[in-house]
């Protein structure tokens, strides 16, 4: 098969594709970290279409304003790599992409920005699902390490599949 991107992370994308599919249920992404890898991912799988509602590339904290409603309040307060903006990132993508399901990826991938705090390798996903509770939060926060910059995206973009599926279980 001729692939662009990494056969585990074709694989993983296929697997979440073919389960919602199963379950009739459509996905969308807000990308930061990632930079739209993930949405390549799932876009590499013939018919995804019918599963797959689109994507939000959010690099910059503007872009996460603009695109996904993220409050400046948000983003000042917990910073762009915390649960609260994930979280936003994901409620913005789910509800104006339509989705069933939608995740977002903030993080660090470096080799610049880390910080005692929140070191190179730390990032954040959420889950918004669609007629959920406000206050029904699935987040999870993950430090991968120093795994250079392609392999921090290239785990994040695993992680983040697998919160995709309809019952996610994070490894």
């Amino acid at each position: 098969m001729d692939l662009l991107l990494p056969e585990t992370l074709v694989t993983a994308a296929r697997k979440v594709i073919e389960a919602n599919r199963a379950a009739g249920r459509t996905i969308a992404l807000a990308e930061s970290c990632t930079g739209g890898l993930v949405s390549a991912a799932l876009t590499e799988i013939p018919g995804s279409s019918d599963v797959f509602e689109g994507g939000f590339v959010t690099y910059s904290n503007d872009s996460k304003i603009r695109q996904l409603g993220v409050s400046l309040d948000v983003l000042e307060t917990f910073g762009a790599v915390s649960i609260a903006v994930a979280w936003a990132m994901a409620r913005g993508a789910q509800e104006r992409s339509g989705a069933d399901i939608a995740v977002a990826i903030t993080g660090i991938a470096g080799p610049e920005g880390g910080s005692e705090k929140k070191p190179v390798g730390t990032v954040v996903f959420a889950r918004a699902e669609k007629g959920a509770p406000q206050d029904d939060i699935m987040a999870d926060t993950r430090a991968f390490g120093d795994l250079g910059r392609g392999g921090i995206r290239l785990q994040a973009a695993l992680c983040a599949l697998e919160l995709l599926m309809p019952e996610p279980s994070l490894p």
